[in-house]
């Protein structure tokens, strides 16, 4: 074997241990990385692999117990499992931590929403809007407005509803939920401008089409109804919901083209 070739190929041998040994350690370093643990996490649970999603959170926390980010997302996650005690828990130990995260503030609200501890969600919401340099507060304005549509509260649900959208006007189920509230108020116009503003941010929203086109049938805008019904009806999975729409179609067209 020529000189040059052996010389290659000891060259070569050498690059490749180098880059095997740069390799492991690597590995090694994230090993031992909080935050390269909290983003696999995240990666995990944005592809809704939550156990995975878990794992790598608390080996964020096992790495470092104050990474109070962490803390969030693990309370995200267990709240995606319907593992609401787990997620109460890990909401606390972030504000614990850092009491000015408002995020796990609105996040823990919403979880005493769903574990139907009302006045512990309203108190965690209304601290949330507190906090002026929350950069999402048309959220916890939003998660107000559900949560006094539930105990009846209409008039103090439209109006949350109503400062969440003049926060983000662009907030499509604040906008669904005005609609919502607006027909409960017997206001069936205004559910119909809320609803059309709804579907103009997502128009291809199953729910938001189908609640635009009961107000129109309501309105007896019949032409409206049917447009968007036939929109949707091919794409819509709830057989409840596609029952009424063959229903609402049925009527429509009993009553002839164009006839009010």
């Amino acid at each position: 074997m020529r000189a040059t070739n052996v010389l290659c190929l000891l060259t070569l041998s050498l690059n490749l241990a180098f880059c095997a040994s740069a390799e492991v350690k690597q590995r090694q370093a994230q090993e031992k990385d909080p935050k390269y643990q909290y983003n696999v996490g995240l990666f995990y649970l944005n592809q809704n692999n939550i156990d995975e999603g878990i794992k790598y959170f608390q080996k964020t926390i096992a790495l470092s117990s104050r990474y109070h980010l962490a803390w969030n997302a693990l309370g995200l996650a267990h709240s995606m499992k319907g593992n609401f005690d787990e997620s109460v828990r890990a909401f606390e130990k972030c504000l614990e931590i850092n009491p000015q995260f408002t995020e796990a503030r609105n996040n823990l609200g919403t979880v005493y929403q769903e574990m139907n501890a009302l006045d512990r969600a309203e108190a965690e919401f209304q601290k949330a809007l507190l906090d002026q340099s929350y950069a999402n507060r048309e959220l916890p304005y939003f998660n107000l407005a559900r949560l006094y549509v539930l105990q009846g509260r209409l008039e103090e649900a439209l109006q949350s509803a109503q400062l969440a959208v003049q926060i983000q006007p662009r907030l499509a189920m604040a906008h669904n939920l005005r609609g919502v509230v607006l027909e409960k108020l017997g206001n069936v116009e205004g559910a119909i401008s809320a609803y059309e503003l709804a579907v103009r941010v997502v128009p291809d929203d199953v729910l938001f089409n189908y609640n635009l086109g009961v107000a129109y049938f309501n309105n007896q805008e019949y032409d409206k109804a049917k447009e968007t019904f036939l929109k949707i009806s091919s794409r819509v999975i709830d057989m409840e919901m596609k029952d009424n729409i063959s229903r609402y179609l049925k009527i429509i067209g009993q009553r002839g083209p164009g006839i009010v």
